[in-house]
């Protein structure tokens, strides 16, 4: 049930994704010339992968979760050719909403932590607000 408390999550549910950073996940490539390292905004998104991946075994069907919060820091610069682990963890449920403790580790420790919020959504009216929203922009306005 999305709209009432009962939620099919549970504390400490767990998700982790995995990345060998190549030059197109570099801040480099982002832009930011001679920074030849992983882009933060990379380490985020997998974060937000990570943390669906926590999710995933047990979100109903029609239902989904849509990222609202992102809270991290970025602590170590990560070259291409090395190995990036994300993992998020499942920490706090308040109704809808969803906060994960996220971390991020290369193979010479800890380079990014934080949390990530999500909302539990059903989808055919996350679909249908979106679509009602931009409506008025195929009228001109």
């Amino acid at each position: 049930m999305v709209n009432g408390n009962q939620t099919p999550f549970a504390l400490g549910m767990a998700g982790e994704v995995r990345l060998r950073v190549e030059s197109k996940h570099t801040a480099d490539d982002m832009g930011n010339n001679g920074a030849s390292v992983l882009a933060t905004p990379v380490m985020i998104g997998l974060m937000e992968q990570a943390s669906l991946r926590a999710l995933a075994p047990t979100l109903p069907d029609g239902s989904m979760t849509v990222g609202v919060a992102v809270h991290v820091k970025h602590l170590a610069a990560t070259p291409p050719g090395r190995d990036v682990v994300v993992r998020a963890t499942t920490r706090f449920f308040d109704g809808r909403r969803i906060v994960f403790t996220v971390e991020a580790h290369d193979e010479a420790g800890l380079i990014g932590e934080g949390t990530h919020e999500r909302v539990w959504v059903r989808s055919d009216r996350f679909l249908a607000n979106v679509e009602q929203r931009f409506r008025g922009e195929a009228r001109g306005r």
